[in-house]
């Protein structure tokens, strides 16, 4: 496999592994084969699902079509950056890696030139042009338009033509024309993720991790921010804990507040946070009053600008 080539992932939702050897048996289901993520998730039960974590297995996940630079290989898998997720680990972009039979190579992908088709359903249907279901694709899926017709828009995927229904998309002249939504809005895409339990590395309507939540919600209303916490906690515009309003990321540090960051929700108003919680719980809305929360909370950042001046 050669790097200097742009390659894609071909899967709904392919998992940045920490290693080439941290995928498990029971992570069969989303490494070889057809992929089926549901399935594996039912497997998921707590502790193989806190293992994730707490073993270091698995850095994040890249939707089908995103562009990934390979930089190294070993047996059946690539060494990995994700232009799109920025992080401090390396400047290309966030590094792992994914199975090689995930990756596709494609040497024409306009994504970043032309007009887009981004997935605003939780998650929808991906046919072919014969109406055959081929899979279903993830919330801020993105792909390049071919056609825009009445009901149907046909796009083209890392193996070919298919077709989504228009009502599950929004479709802009490019990536750099999505418009940007303020603080409510981002509220609002993380609302509809209500009970949708906690996934380790998630970045896809099957489950989210707290930055990845933060991350996917920020990008859903034109804003790339980095991958990590701690690293969302140091970009953006400081804003003074008195002056918080709705889209705007909390921080959370171990020792009160005074260690190191270990969370971010999203400012939900009226003292409450929305957030992806942790392993075993599910998206929710709290109030952050008399909660270890409140003890804990160090930062806020804002990276939504006012669309409404």
């Amino acid at each position: 496999m050669e790097s200097n080539n742009i390659w894609l992932v071909n899967v709904p939702v392919a998992t940045l592994w920490t290693s080439h050897d941290s995928a498990r048996e029971i992570d069969m289901d989303v490494v070889s084969g057809p992929l089926n993520i549901e399935k594996w998730l039912e497997k998921l039960t707590y502790e193989p699902r806190l293992q994730l974590c707490d073993d270091n297995l698995v850095q994040s996940q890249v939707l089908f079509g995103q562009e990934v630079l390979i930089i190294g290989e070993m047996d059946e898998w690539a060494n990995v950056v994700v232009p799109d997720q920025p992080s401090g680990k390396d400047g290309r972009g966030y590094p792992g890696w994914i199975a090689k039979n995930q990756l596709i190579q494609q040497s024409d992908w306009y994504i970043k030139k032309g007009s887009v088709a981004v997935i605003t359903a939780k998650k929808t249907l991906l046919y072919s042009e014969k109406n055959e279901k081929l899979m279903e694709l993830s919330y801020q899926t993105r792909l390049p338009v071919v056609e825009d017709i009445v009901d149907r828009i046909r796009v083209k995927t890392p193996t070919g033509i298919g077709v989504l229904r228009a009502e599950d998309v929004a479709v802009f002249p490019s990536e750099e024309k999505i418009p940007k939504g303020n603080g409510a809005a981002i509220v609002g895409a993380g609302e509809q993720f209500l009970g949708l339990p906690y996934l380790w590395g998630g970045m896809s309507c099957y489950g989210y991790d707290c930055s990845g939540f933060s991350y996917n919600m920020c990008l859903a209303n034109g804003y790339t921010i980095p991958r990590d916490a701690h690293e969302q906690a140091a970009a953006g515009v400081q804003v003074p804990l008195s002056d918080i309003m709705p889209g705007d990321l909390l921080f959370f540090a171990y020792e009160e507040g005074k260690g190191s960051i270990h969370h971010v929700g999203i400012y939900y108003g009226d003292g409450k946070l929305l957030h992806s919680p942790n392993t075993g719980k599910n998206i929710e809305i709290i109030s952050l009053e008399g909660t270890i929360y409140e003890k804990e909370l160090c930062a806020a950042r804002r990276y939504w600008i006012d669309t409404e001046e």
